[in-house]
């Protein structure tokens, strides 16, 4: 792997405004992904994600501020020559193999097309090679993509929901070898929805609302913002009378169940009980990355 770990990082956006006509799509955005760290951009949709990812691929020209991948300009050809990319949304010819779709992109990067070779067999589908690519599963393919973004030795990876239609074994292997690439000083880009992902495999968490940065930390200190106690029941009650309770900060859906947040839980369990008898199913755990995320938006949203 030709990875460097020099000073430069590995993306930078600095002042970052886009909009499409008069609809602001980010509103000031800083954003840094160093060599060897994960960064996960996660929001609700529309929150200015894919414009951001748009804008680190040179897909989109920037209209105020500045992003450099390795201090480049990304719309640069050689620069994007840096770049592995893996979208939700995949698109191949259907009549090439997956080896000639793995041999264009490393010609396509100033590689040999020889290191096609090494990238199958990293992202373990050497067996795939010769198999056209109208024949390949929706999992099959995000595997494809993958050793796509790999073979040219990127020095930034960018994931936009990388392991969709992947079963839980190929997903835990995607990212042994995304991990592996970080370790080697890649950077790593990920945007998804699956929060238990981001909180698994990122090492920085940027959270986008609107198009503004609301929140930044490592998993655990975006945790740490919220109250760490997290009531789980089944009730008679609708979800805006339980939000009235004494000690409720904020409630959700889980299933049929509901979600409550709270920094004081023997208290909003003594006054749930008592507007609710017939409570069931009942848990106390700590906060999640999810429960935060929920948290920290609509504390945006009040605020904004």
């Amino acid at each position: 792997m030709g990875v460097t770990r020099d000073g430069e990082p590995a993306l930078r956006a600095t002042g970052i405004e886009h909009a499409y006509g008069d609809v602001p799509a980010l509103r000031g955005v800083d954003l840094e992904v160093a060599p060897g760290e994960c960064v996960a951009l996660l929001g609700p949709n529309g929150a200015g994600k894919t414009t951001l990812i748009g804008l680190a691929t040179g897909l989109l020209a920037v209209q105020t501020g500045r992003v450099a991948v390795k201090g480049r300009d990304p719309r640069r050809a050689a620069t994007r020559r840096l770049l592995g990319v893996v979208q939700q949304q995949l698109g191949f010819p259907r009549t090439l193999t997956v080896a000639e779709l793995v041999r264009g992109a490393a010609v396509r990067a100033g590689r040999p097309a020889t290191a096609a070779l090494g990238a199958l067999a990293e992202v373990g589908i050497t067996e795939l090679a010769d198999r056209r690519s109208a024949k390949l599963s929706g999992g099959q393919q995000q595997r494809v993509a993958l050793a796509m973004a790999l073979v040219g030795d990127p020095q930034l990876l960018l994931l936009d929901e990388p392991t969709v239609g992947l079963d839980v074994t190929a997903r835990r292997e995607f990212w042994q070898t995304v991990a592996a690439r970080r370790d080697a000083g890649a950077g790593v880009l990920l945007t998804t929805h699956v929060v238990e992902e981001a909180a698994a495999v990122a090492d920085q968490v940027v959270v986008l609302h609107e198009g503004r940065v609301i929140a930044a930390g490592s998993p655990a200190e975006l945790i740490a913002l919220l109250p760490d106690r997290t009531v789980t029941a089944r009730t008679t009650l609708p979800a805006c009378a339980v939000a009235d309770l004494p000690a409720a900060l904020s409630v959700s859906n889980d299933g049929e169940l509901l979600r409550v947040s709270s920094t004081a839980p023997e208290e909003l369990l003594r006054a749930w009980l008592a507007a609710d008898p017939w409570l069931s199913d009942l848990r106390v755990e700590g906060a999640g990355l999810e429960q935060a995320l929920v948290v920290l938006t609509e504390r945006a949203g009040v605020f904004a």
